[in-house]
């Protein structure tokens, strides 16, 4: 086993609160782990292009995105798998068909339909209120503010697709509908989830986890894992030792070895100081 660890970081929820702002002493944390000579890596549901300047300037050895579905270790992509031009075809037809509004989620950018945002302020104000945060101010432009309207939806380099739920039933016919894809739900469990997604099949974070250990030549003996939702347990599961954060769901916390204070009660930084990390 090594001295030297290998960190894996959810974003949203776990290393920025849930109106995305990035707290100093998680900033720290990260900085110290380095330069101890840990490497840390995001593992996160965001494509790319959500990864904004001030989560890279930080300091990151790299990123897991698309929930597992793209992997990058520096400048170098490890694997990157992607929807085919023809399920993109078939997924943006579907949707346009039963009135739901989307975004693809793209290295390149956030591409949303048409009526995405009038749709979508107050599914985001709910979302940011569900979390127990002021969602007064809360929109479409203030949670995605690359957001790219207009653009022509049938594209070659999706990683994912997001999609408000008009009702829990339009996750359950995207099942159906989708059996090349692997939908999943956010914003909320079972039946009160506010969005659809669809992503590439047979990727999750734990998967790619191990593609990018191999890469590196280093052993799961020696790795972590934060998170705070459902979608992270692969991650955690998968690693040496499984972190939540207190403001996280209580599934996570359950199963997790470990659980540090909620987000802006320094709970990353907490959690490095307790492993000896810094």
């Amino acid at each position: 086993m090594s001295e030297k660890k290998i960190i894996f970081i959810d974003v949203d929820g776990t290393l920025l609160n849930y109106e995305n702002k990035l707290p100093a002493s998680a900033r720290e944390a990260i900085r110290q782990a380095r330069k101890r000579g840990h490497r840390v890596y995001i593992c996160t549901g965001r494509s790319e292009a959500e990864v904004y300047p001030e989560i890279w300037e930080i300091g990151l050895d790299g990123m897991i995105g698309g929930n597992g579905a793209y992997v990058k270790d520096g400048d170098t992509v490890v694997m990157h798998q992607m929807y085919t031009p023809e399920q993109c075809r078939h997924v943006v037809d579907w949707l346009h068909e039963h009135g739901l509004e989307f975004y693809l989620e793209c290295n390149s950018g956030l591409y949303a339909s048409e009526h995405f945002e009038e749709r979508g302020n107050p599914t985001i104000k709910e979302y940011v209120a569900r979390k127990g945060r002021d969602a007064s101010d809360a929109t479409v432009r203030t949670i995605f503010p690359d957001m790219i309207y207009g653009a022509d939806l049938y594209r070659d380099d999706v990683n994912k697709i997001s999609f408000i739920l008009n009702s829990y039933q339009d996750h359950l016919d995207s099942i159906r509908e989708f059996p090349d894809l692997k939908p999943g739900t956010w914003g909320g469990k079972g039946e009160i989830a506010l969005f659809g997604d669809l992503g590439v099949k047979d990727i999750d974070k734990g998967h790619a986890i191990d593609v990018l250990l191999d890469y590196l030549g280093a052993s799961i003996e020696d790795t972590f894992a934060f998170g705070d939702a459902k979608v992270d347990i692969p991650m955690l599961e998968k690693c040496a030792v499984g972190v939540a954060v207190g403001s996280g769901g209580e599934e996570i916390k359950a199963m997790a070895d470990y659980v540090t204070d909620a987000v802006d009660d320094d709970g990353l930084y907490n959690a490095f100081k307790h492993f000896n990390l810094i």
